[in-house]
Parts: structure tokens; sequence; C-alpha cells
């Protein structure tokens, strides 16, 4: 039996795919062990109090007024169902393996730890410059409860600092946020709960009271020469596109999956009940808002306010702004809470410094990452317009959502087959591997000659595992040729059409063969058993993957070259510092022998 090592067996290569293993109780016997005080209000709270940001009460008027027109409750439903597909498989691996990471963990379990690295450096970002673009909007909207910027006090005023235009507001902001979050988890779900409360309160009144002034005016605004559908379906797909950004931060319920009392049970909850009820409050707002003004005549900057102020409720302004701004403290809550267990989890598979894995022994967080985050984010918050940088922010999103769904499908048909014994430093590795060296053999053998497993079989599921992992894999490719080819503007029609084409057939062909074959028995047995599982395999995850394939190729040139910078500075830093400190380097791999054969069958059956 050949001896597989931890330690780059297969140079560079070998590195990035290398896997570690399922064991939650790994991060108890070492006290990494966060408290377990999360409820599923706690959840809902924060997932929509991330997910509902100021951007609802500007989107509304900038999408109705350019892409859709009254359909942009329409495009929100689309937009709405697209997110739901990534929530689905968010569900069954935060069951699963309810640990601190989010995407990064999932990712390292299931794809390899070259993916799960960039998938948590490509979250850093999203979370430092999502929060600090979320920190900045607090001035603006402030202006509108004083009556414009030249009115507001000095302390939230933005000065002019050697040509550079600060906002200490911003900063400070930042900081209060960060001294919450580090006296506890339930502490902070607590202040997230009550801001988003008031936050929905003005949503409501805003559904409420439109609602009401509507019906008393005939809804004028759907009383346009062009209908319902003035800019055509194509619009509202558009929009659709636009509006899909507004539900991102549903992904900060499954970062807190390891402070949840009962992950199974309520993970699932927390994730659907989040995303269900910003759909609506979505749709409702915005079909109100399009239904009082004719789209044309919207503010894009102010178009809730502005409705209001044409029936002569100027008053209204005040409720609408403090909804902007309680959005913005609960989504800046919701940017910071994820990013310090983000950092904590690469910490301790020992792709960072050990530093920020640290967690206080009385508040039960990681309190270095979360002030290091602080501090970081607050920099940014106070020198840099990052507006400019905001596509950024989605680049982290999207491919995290694209390695979730992703690896629903490898954890259903190729699972790993092989189980780690863990080593404190090289020598000791060595001393392991002699000792399992003349066992692994007959481990191996005896596992194949079980009456479950004869050999017969075991040449068919090689044979299976096989077809399957080239079948993802023609999936993924076909993925991103459709993808590139239907956006592509500068490519002839017939070469256009043929790439999309090809990308097709290997899409449907991939397809065909994993709903063909059998998913692996040790799907049933990975992680967490009894919690929820993702419905139709593969169909689900191949639909997701090409909706977020498809929104990162659209993000544009400029972005791509920007977040490059970044993605390379994060090659260095694993080429230099992670891939020689992880965790699995000093590890030896074995065949995974079922212990529990029986249960399996009996699941089975």
């Amino acid at each position: 039996m050949q001896k597989l090592s931890g330690e780059c067996w297969g140079g560079f290569m070998g590195c990035l795919v290398r896997r570690k293993q399922v064991d939650p109780t790994l991060a108890k016997a070492d006290g990494f062990q966060l408290a377990k005080r999360l409820s599923v209000v706690d959840l809902i709270a924060i997932g929509v109090g991330a997910t509902i940001g100021a951007g609802v009460y500007i989107l509304v008027g900038t999408v109705a007024k350019e892409q859709t027109g009254p359909a942009i409750a329409l495009s929100f439903l689309i937009a709405g169902i697209a997110a739901g597909l990534s929530a689905l498989c968010y569900a069954e691996l935060a069951c699963r393996c309810p640990s601190a990471g989010s995407a990064y963990h999932y990712s390292y379990l299931c794809v390899g730890e070259g993916v799960a690295w960039l998938i948590g450096w490509s979250l850093i970002l999203e979370y430092s410059l999502g929060g600090a673009a979320v920190a900045r909007g607090i001035s603006p909207n402030m202006a509108l409860l004083f009556g414009g910027q030249e009115r507001l006090p000095a302390f939230l005023a933005r000065p002019t600092i050697l040509g550079i235009v600060v906002d200490p507001s911003a900063a400070i902001l930042v900081f209060v946020i960060t001294g919450l979050l580090c006296t506890g988890i339930k502490e902070s779900s607590l202040a997230q709960g009550v801001i988003t409360t008031i936050n929905v309160a003005a949503l409501l009144f805003i559904i409420v009271a439109g609602g009401y002034l509507g019906f008393k005016t005939q809804w004028v605004g759907y009383n346009i020469p062009g209908g319902y559908f003035p800019f055509g379906f194509n619009g509202v797909l558009a929009g659709s596109a636009t509006c899909f950004f507004s539900y991102v931060g549903f992904d900060a319920v499954t970062s807190t999956a390891e402070e949840v009392v009962n992950p199974q049970r309520d993970l699932p909850i927390g994730i659907g009940v989040s995303l269900f009820t910003c759909c609506v409050l979505y749709m409702l707002v915005s079909a109100v808002v399009v239904g009082l003004v004719p789209c044309s005549a919207l503010d894009p900057d102010t178009p809730i306010a502005m409705a209001f102020a044409s029936y002569g409720m100027n008053w209204a302004v005040y409720i609408v702004t403090t909804g902007a701004v309680t959005a913005l403290c609960a989504a800046l809550i919701g940017g910071i809470l994820p990013q310090p267990r983000i950092l904590m989890a690469m910490a301790r598979d020992g792709l960072l410094p050990s530093f920020f894995s640290d967690i206080n022994k009385r508040t039960h967080v990681p309190v270095k990452s979360t002030i290091a985050t602080g501090i970081f984010i607050a920099l940014l918050a106070f020198s840099m317009n990052v507006d400019q940088l905001a596509g950024m922010v989605s680049v982290g999103t999207l491919l995290a959502f694209t390695a979730v769904a992703v690896s629903i499908l490898i954890l259903r048909y190729i699972p790993p087959d092989i189980t780690i014994v863990q080593s404190a430093n090289p020598e000791s590795t060595d001393l392991v591997s002699s000792e399992f060296s003349n066992d692994i053999t007959d481990i191996y053998t005896e596992d194949r000659v079980s009456p479950y497993n004869t050999q017969k079989d075991e040449v068919h599921e090689a044979r299976r595992r096989k077809m399957a992992a080239w079948s993802i894999a023609v999936v993924c490719v076909g993925v991103l040729v459709l993808a590139c080819a239907a956006s592509a503007k500068n490519i002839p029609t017939f070469p256009s059409f043929m790439l999309c084409g090809l990308g097709g057939v290997a899409i449907l062909s991939g397809l065909t063969v994993l709903t063909c074959i059998d998913q692996d028995d040790a799907r049933l047995t990975f992680g967490e058993t009894g919690g929820f599982l993702c419905p139709f395999v593969p169909f689900l995850p191949v639909a997701c993957i090409l909706v977020n394939t498809y929104l990162l190729i659209n993000l544009g040139i400029g972005t791509w070259i920007r977040v490059s910078v970044w993605l390379v500075i994060g090659v260095l830093v694993y080429l230099f510092y992670g891939m020689k400190h992880s965790l699995l380097v000093d590890a030896v791999y074995m065949p995974l022998v079922l212990e529990n054969e029986a249960e399996i069958h009996e699941i089975v059956s």
C-alpha cells in the first residue's frame, strides 16, 4: 500500500488539492470552541440585518428607471430565486459541517486547500470593502435629516486632509460596532435584532402608507405608455442581475454555525426565513414605490422619500432616513461579524498566524481577530472612497457561492475516501507512518472483502467515482464556456453561437451522467447527520454554478484587474506562509474504513 503524506507529495499541486477531515471534536479538544448561544431567532436577526442594507432605499429608483420599469418586483423575485439556489446549498453544508469559516471551511473539506485559500482570501476582501462602503454611507444619509451636507454637525462632516476626503464618523462607527462584537455573540445578536426591527418597521411603514396612497390615487405609476414591461423581459432579467446583489448577506448566518445551539435544525430555518423575509420586503417596497410615481420621474438617489414628498408627506423623509441609517448599521454588524470567524478558521488550519485563532476566555469570541478586522475596516472607511471598488465586493461573494455549489456535487458523488492521522511534527509523522505502514494494506484489503464491499463492487465503485469526477469537471468547463460566450460582446455571432452550443452540450452531457449514476453512500455519514439535504441534486447546484459564473464574468474587466492584485498578494502569502504552516503538512492519509456500515444500509433502506 502506497503511503500518502500531506507533505506536498504531488509537489505544489498536491498541496492545493489536499483536504482536511471532518472532525468537530478537534476544535473542542484544543480549546478553540466558540460559545453555543445562538437560537433560530438570533440567526434570523443576523441574516435579515446583514442582507437588507440601505441599497433597497436607492436600488428601487435606479433599477426601475433604467432597466425594468414597473416590473421591478418581478426582478426582485427572480433574483431571490437565484439567491435561493445558493442558500439551499449553504443550508446542507452548514448542517453537516457546523464550524466557523462558512464557504472557506466547506471548500477545504470538499475541494481542496488551494480553492479554500482563494475563497477565504476573497471573503476577507469582500467583508473589508463592504464594511468600509457601508460605514461611509452613514454621513450622506444623515445629511437628509439635517437638511443637507452643509448643515451636518462637525463630527459628521467629511473634511479634506492633504487632498483626501476623510470620514471620521465612519471610522468611529466601525470602532463602536467592533467593541460591540467583542462583548459576545449573544449581545451582538441582540443589538442586531433591535436595529433590524427598527429597519423592518420603517419598511413596513413604506408598504402600508404607500399602499394606502396607491389605492387612494389608483396607482398612477402603473399607468404609463410602455405598460408593465417598458424595457421588455430582457430589461427584467438585466434588473434581476442588479437586484441579485441585494440578497448578499445571508451567508453571514453560516459563519456563526459553530455558535448555534442546534445547528441541524436552526441553520436551515435561519437561512431560509432570512432570505424569504428579505425577498418579500423587497418586492412589496418596490411594487409600492413604482406605483406611487411613474418610473421616469423617480429620483435615483432618494426614490422613496421623493415618492412620499410628491404627495405632500415631506415628514416621511425622517422615517425613511431612519430606516436607511439603521439598515446601514445592521449591514455593518453583519459585514464585520463573519470576517473574524473566517480569519479564526484559517488560523486554526495553520494558513494564517495563530494570533487570529485566539478565543477570549470570558466572551468566547475571537477578540483579537475582531479588533484587527475593525482597525483595518476603520482605516479604509476613514481614508478611502471605496465606491469605485464596490464591484470587488461581489467577487468574493460569487466565488464563495460557486465553490459551495461545487462542494455539494463533490460531497454527493465523490466525497473524501481517505482519513487523516494527525501528528504534531514531521518526526512523529514518520513514526506514525512506520507504525501503520504494515496495517494499512490489511485494513484496506479487509474492507474490500467485506460482505458489503466485494472486489467486483470495488472496481465498479472506482469506475463510478471516476465517471462522477470527470462529469463534474465537464460541467464546470461547460458552464465557463457558455457564460463567457454569452457575455462576450466583441465576438461575431456565429462563433458565439458555436461556443454557447459547445458549452450547453458539455453541461447537458455531464448532467446526464450525474443523473444516471448513483450518489456515494459515504455522503450519509459525512460530517453531522440528520440535517437538511439540498434537493434536486445535481440540477440545483449546476444551476447555481451557472448563475454565479455568469454574474462573475459580467463584473467587468476593470473589476477583475483590481481583484487580481489582491489575489496575487494572497498567492504570495500562501506560498511563503500558508503552504508551509498548514496543519496538513504533518499528516498521514489512510483509506477510510466505514465503521458503521450497518447504519448506512439502514439509512439507505
